[in-house]
């Protein structure tokens, strides 16, 4: 038996309220740089579903550049630190370097791939040059008296830079080794966001918060002219070049992406994202102008994650790419659709529908929580529910992957949901355990039992209920008898308290797994011990899921392993170390060779298990 890992479905990019996000595409326009969470997500764009993640960074990722050769990435975190690694697989680590003492918020390569400055947020300096393969100084950044946002380096011959920042001015300076030339002053009136090189070295242009897009020359650094006044009518977070060096684009908190002719100055296309509705989700915060495309792609970065594809001539995006930007915190296989759809949730309450033999994902339409998703349920029927920490039981229709109906207010925080048949749902909430009935389409509350003890984890079986206490070790054995519960067993094997739940299939068996990272399996005929094994996590164990057959089981833990387990064979076992930066959240089969996860790092991941049955 062997599990590999098969495809990523990357996360979204993370964002920042009032904050440029930065993007970049490898030199032959295929592949787009971006960062989430502690990751660097290296994207096929025309088959966003091939990936790579970069794992390398211990500190919250915030940059990531294609070198110019395309063979080399550069990436910062909010530690100061850069790291530069190999594009191809993104696991060779060339080296790591501390740079400032605090957030990197943008880098750039030089001509030659081989120096590197980046810039930020640090306490004795805000930014500093590097040779890319030893991280010996080239230079310096200097002339800011306040955070640097953004930094380009001209391609040609002589090097040339500039960084703009917060004090709102642009610096220019010379190299190699660089140094302070010129500052452009008095131009701006507020925050510089981003400046960017045209491709042949002619003209540089910086844009920022007083909606100001300059143009200047690209050797000397003299400002020439500025272009589009009153056009944006927020904020400019970003700007690129097109190929040609003749256009360039610019993304706005105005919810507009708008190209440029820099020599009439002239607005020669425009796409408004989402439409008239006005939504900060909506603010477009990155933009990138992808190099060596015949079809002239454009991608914006929206607030809320979203990846936009732009095309000219059409006035609404030809594809959008989303996925999630926060944590996943859960994860459900859809009942209906023979594993090719899951639902996940994530930390900030956004739920996705994932088609996985494509690997597309689109938000859930509707109105989705407004806190952290806590669990699904998907019993037989078409319909998935989940609860979230805003104290809602919300319903997903399958086929059209919309909410549906009104949120149900559950009037206390929901620890888990359950279901195994399509008339009933089984809630455990921080005082009750709450059954629903489904038979009149709306959720309608049967029954309620108040607990001693918040439970910690639930799982269900026809009338079988299972529950774990946070506050003992126990786990709770509840029958549904009509419209009564009744507490049937109480088991006190588990030695920490009990954090997941999954019955199999059939419901012969209950597996369990508590907070010391150990896994059980019950056998529900007596509720003797089938197995106790299973201890190979070293923290708690997060998820369960058993496979249709029965016979085999994957858990996911916060020690970030998958492991897949043999109940015929139980000193067997299967792992896949480190799956998910920051932990394991939700696990699922889809199939009976395919394991799915999701975790912190806001992917989901398709592994490939081949079973010796």
């Amino acid at each position: 038996m062997s599990i590999e890992i098969e495809k990523i479905l990357a996360a979204a990019p993370a964002t920042t309220r009032g904050q440029p996000t930065q993007l970049s595409c490898d030199p032959k326009g295929q592949r787009i740089a971006y960062a989430s969470g502690k990751s660097i997500f290296l994207r096929n764009i025309d088959d966003p579903s091939i990936c790579k993640q970069y794992t390398g960074h211990t500190a919250t990722t915030t940059v990531a550049k294609f070198s110019p050769s395309g063979f080399w990435v550069a990436s910062g975190d909010v530690s100061g630190k850069v790291r530069v690694w190999d594009a191809v697989e993104a696991v060779n680590t060339k080296g790591e370097y501390a740079i400032i003492s605090g957030r990197i918020n943008d880098l750039a390569w030089d001509g030659d791939s081989q120096r590197i400055i980046a810039v930020g947020d640090g306490r004795e300096r805000f930014g500093h040059c590097i040779t890319y393969d030893s991280g010996n100084s080239v230079g310096e950044v200097s002339g800011h008296s306040k955070v640097v946002n953004a930094v380009a380096i001209r391609q040609q011959r002589p090097l040339r830079a500039a960084t703009v920042s917060d004090d709102a001015t642009m610096c220019f300076l010379h190299g190699a080794p660089f140094k302070f030339a010129n500052k452009a002053a008095g131009l701006h009136r507020g925050f510089v966001m981003g400046t960017a090189f045209s491709p042949d070295g002619s003209k540089l242009v910086t844009v920022g918060q007083d909606r100001r897009i300059q143009l200047y020359d690209g050797k000397t650094g003299e400002p020439t002219r500025q272009i589009g006044e009153g056009v944006h009518t927020g904020s400019i977070f970003a700007v690129s070049w097109a190929s040609d060096s003749k256009r360039f684009v610019t993304a706005s908190a105005d919810q507009t992406v708008r190209v440029w002719d820099a020599e009439s100055g002239e607005n020669t296309a425009t796409w408004r994202i989402g439409g008239d509705e006005v939504n900060v989700s909506y603010q477009q915060v990155g933009v990138v102008w992808p190099p060596g495309r015949s079809d002239g792609l454009i991608i914006s970065l929206s607030l809320n994650g979203d990846l936009n594809y732009l095309v000219e001539g059409k006035d609404q995006p030809i594809r959008i790419v989303q996925g999630h930007n926060k944590s996943a915190t859960c994860l459900t296989v859809a009942s209906s659709t023979g594993g090719n759809t899951l639902f996940t949730g994530s930390f900030d309450g956004k739920i996705c529908a994932w088609d996985v033999p494509s690997g597309t994902a689109s938000a859930v339409d509707g109105q989705s929580h407004s806190n952290q998703v806590a669990q699904f349920a998907s019993p037989p029927g078409g319909k998935t529910y989940s609860v979230g920490w805003d104290d809602t039981l919300r319903t997903i229709d399958e086929s059209t992957t919309s909410f549906i109906g009104t949120p149900l207010s559950l009037g206390a925080q929901p620890k888990g949901i359950s279901a195994s048949t399509s008339t009933h749902l089984f809630l455990a909430l921080s005082d009750s355990l709450s059954v629903y009935i489904l038979t009149s389409g709306t959720p309608s509350l049967l029954t309620s039992l108040p607990l001693s003890q918040p439970p910690s984890a639930i799982a269900a079986h026809d009338s079988l209920i299972a529950l774990g206490s946070s506050l003992n070790n126990t786990l709770q054995i509840y029958t549904l008898s009509g419209s009564s519960l009744s507490l049937t067993t109480t088991l006190t094997n588990s030695t920490t308290p009990i954090s997941s739940l999954s019955f199999s299939p059939s419901g012969t068996h209950l597996a369990a797994g508590n907070a010391g990272g150990k896994i059980l399996v019950f056998s529900t005929s007596d509720w003797s011990v089938a197995t106790d094994r299973w201890t190979a996590h070293t923290a708690r164990v997060v998820a369960l899921a058993w496979n249709a057959e029965g016979k085999h089981v994957v858990s996911g833990g916060l020690d970030t392993n998958l492991h897949v387990w043999s109940l015929e064979k139980p000193g067997a076992r299967w792992k896949a170390a480190n799956a998910h930066k920051e932990g394991i959240f939700g696990v699922g089969w889809v199939g009976d060779d395919r394991v799915v996860s999701v975790g912190g790092d806001a992917a989901v991941k398709v592994w490939k298990v081949v079973l010796n049955k």
